[in-house]
């Protein structure tokens, strides 16, 4: 089971204050019950096998009994449909006895989802009128839950031929005629989780690359610091030692889809001599995509 972030709002730490003169009165809100969604925009991956993930529900003060609650799905607004993309395990929530937070259970339909669907739905709270917090937030007992598929991670999947379009290229294209073209990678013979990218961006020049598999909601490549080219044929003089060098950009994150076998790589391209630095050339985007030979051999004809 994997649980979706939560902020649990605990009302009774809240404090309303009023200055008088120099007096400073409170307002606390430890004596009056609400419930809501803990969040009112969240998501949630869709994954292989999985039971189910917690949609969270908060109250303000605990309860000395157990208290349950109705869940509707609102249809409009909602592009995924129940029984379909999604199942609701329960249409209630229960907060127990001396609780502040309970769960919505939702299970979602790993199958019916496609790589590239953005999907959608939103679940309201059915609460008595004296427990919707309507004076500090706006549909409370609402919440706009988006949902998307997580693929499984192997390594695997992204060696073969692969499309780099690099807005580097676009910028310094070198020798290059298109600000894409046709790489090819393979594993690592000694790196874990590493893939070699045969002449990248730059003939005679490979790039690695580490994937880090292990949090489906954090698919992150990362690039250590190697060259990717010399100055004078991409730059057409000598700022440096006659290296141009890569790295993942420390501004921007890179990362990987497992379901559309893809990377876009946020690299920081700078010049050094003899390890000291001289100047960044830029942080640029790059999409990596990988295909089957006969498609690299439909691009490469028509380059």
């Amino acid at each position: 089971m994997k649980k979706t972030p939560i902020i649990y709002i605990v009302a009774s730490l809240l404090l309303t204050a009023a200055t008088i003169g120099c007096d400073e009165q409170y307002t606390t809100y430890s004596d009056k019950q609400y419930v809501m969604f803990a969040e009112q925009e969240q998501y949630f991956l869709v994954q292989e096998n999985q039971e189910y993930v917690g949609i969270d529900v908060a109250m303000t003060v605990p309860s000395k009994r157990d208290l349950t609650f109705g869940v509707e799905v609102i249809d409009k607004g909602s592009n995924a449909i129940e029984g379909v993309h999604y199942r609701l395990l329960s249409n209630s929530v229960t907060i127990p006895a001396g609780k502040l937070a309970g769960e919505v259970r939702v299970q979602g339909i790993y199958e019916n989802i496609e790589p590239a669907d953005s999907l959608g739905f939103i679940l309201k709270l059915i609460v008595p009128e004296e427990m919707e917090w309507n004076d500090l937030y706006t549909d409370a007992t609402q919440t706009k839950v988006a949902m998307y598929k997580s693929c499984p991670y192997d390594i695997n999947n992204y060696t073969g031929y692969c499309l780099v379009s690099s807005m580097l290229l676009r910028d310094y294209p070198g020798n290059n005629q298109s600000y894409q073209r046709i790489a090819k990678s393979e594993l690592h013979p000694t790196k874990e989780n590493t893939i070699i990218l045969r002449n990248c961006f730059y003939d005679g020049y490979d790039v690695e690359l580490r994937f880090h598999g292990e949090d489906p909601e954090k698919p992150i490549i990362t690039m250590d610091e190697q060259t990717i080219s010399d100055e004078g044929s991409v730059l057409g003089m000598f700022h440096g030692d006659d290296h141009i060098l890569g790295a993942t950009s420390p501004y921007y994150e890179s990362y990987f889809n497992a379901c559309q076998r893809f990377a876009v790589l946020w690299m920081h391209v700078y010049v050094e001599d003899m390890g000291e630095p001289i100047g960044t050339i830029g942080h640029f985007y790059n999409v990596i995509e990988w295909m089957s030979d006969e498609e690299a051999e439909d691009i490469l004809a028509q380059m």
